[in-house]
């Protein structure tokens, strides 16, 4: 007995989900200078790391005998992976399959996410680029008047917080649920001019009359980096990916472990006479003289102006 058949009809149904929306979906994502959430995930995480959970779910369209034709796949994709050799949760919205919106993705996908982040104590990447379900604006158009919508699974978010890293990078137009998913979070980065978070897009704000708005004038970073709904800003995505990375090499995986240590060369007892000046972050910057890049890290967001915060990695005998 062989199991070849189904294993090629297995691989096929893969191809079908990784194709996303269409060559031209994809294409339009990249003339606005946006990733797929495919490239996204596999930027920002470890090489050939990425184990992705739920591939084949969506809308697939069959013929007469029953044999699958075509398949929209679901528009949210998530999965185990490494960064820094360290296991994570990633997850992320498919801009590309009805712009990212939560009622055409397969709810059980998100809910799974958040519960496996939260039941395997692991840090959790929330890749977002979609809007919330749609569900209370179409209630205005049809009804006049809208309603409180009831977020499932929205107490496992709250409840990872107190238990491993949760970082969410606003990395194209989030709106409703998907705003809610940038700001419930420890570390939240939304991108330069291609990145915008609201309530609702200016569709909804034309129909209350309240004027014709650009989505850069609802929840640009100038906006949100200032209000302090936004830790900070990326001039692009890789940036954001390698901001993310940096903030979580910090921080240990779960609460039940300590921070990473890494090799560090410098000498605890040496001396250095700027650690005399008043300017807080050039005593941090010469605390230690570790590998550059993996040294210190300090948030930019304008509304922390008054505030220097941040990581920076010290000899234990030092802070002694």
């Amino acid at each position: 007995m062989s199991w070849d058949k189904e294993l090629q009809e297995l691989y096929r149904r893969g191809t079908l989900a990784e194709a996303m929306g269409g060559e031209e979906k994809v294409a339009r994502q990249h003339h606005f200078g946006k990733l797929t959430i495919r490239e996204r995930i596999q930027a920002i995480v470890d090489p050939n790391s990425f184990h992705e959970i739920g591939k084949l779910a969506g809308v697939g369209s069959y013929n007469d005998a029953g044999e699958l034709i075509t398949l929209v796949p679901s528009n949210f994709v998530f999965g185990t992976a490494a960064i820094h050799g360290r296991p994570v949760i990633v997850s992320g919205d498919d801009f590309t399959v009805r712009g990212g919106s939560a009622d055409a993705s397969i709810a059980g996908k998100r809910l799974q996410a958040e519960g496996l982040a939260l039941e395997l104590k692991l840090p959790h990447i929330r890749l977002i680029d979609g809007m919330g379900g749609g569900g209370s604006v179409k209630t205005i158009e049809t009804a006049g008047r809208t309603y409180i919508p009831r977020v499932a699974g929205w107490d496992t978010i709250v409840n990872h917080l107190s238990v491993a890293p949760s970082i969410s990078l606003a990395l194209g137009s989030v709106a409703g649920i998907g705003a809610a998913r940038v700001t419930t979070s420890h570390y939240s980065v939304i991108v330069k001019d291609t990145a915008q978070m609201m309530i609702a897009g200016p569709a909804l704000v034309d129909w209350a009359s309240l004027g014709d708005v650009s989505k850069e004038e609802l929840g640009s970073y100038k906006i949100h980096t200032r209000n302090g709904a936004i830790d900070d800003v990326a001039d692009t995505e890789e940036e954001a990916f390698a901001m993310a990375r940096q903030f979580l090499s910090y921080l240990p995986s779960s609460v039940d472990e300590l921070p990473p240590v890494i090799e560090c060369t410098d000498d605890p007892k040496r001396e250095d006479e700027s650690r005399s000046t008043p300017w807080f972050r050039r005593i941090l910057a010469r605390s230690t003289k570790c590998e550059k890049s993996s040294r210190r890290w300090w948030m930019t967001a304008p509304f922390l102006k008054s505030v220097v915060c941040g990581a920076n990695r010290s000899s234990r005998d030092w802070l002694e």
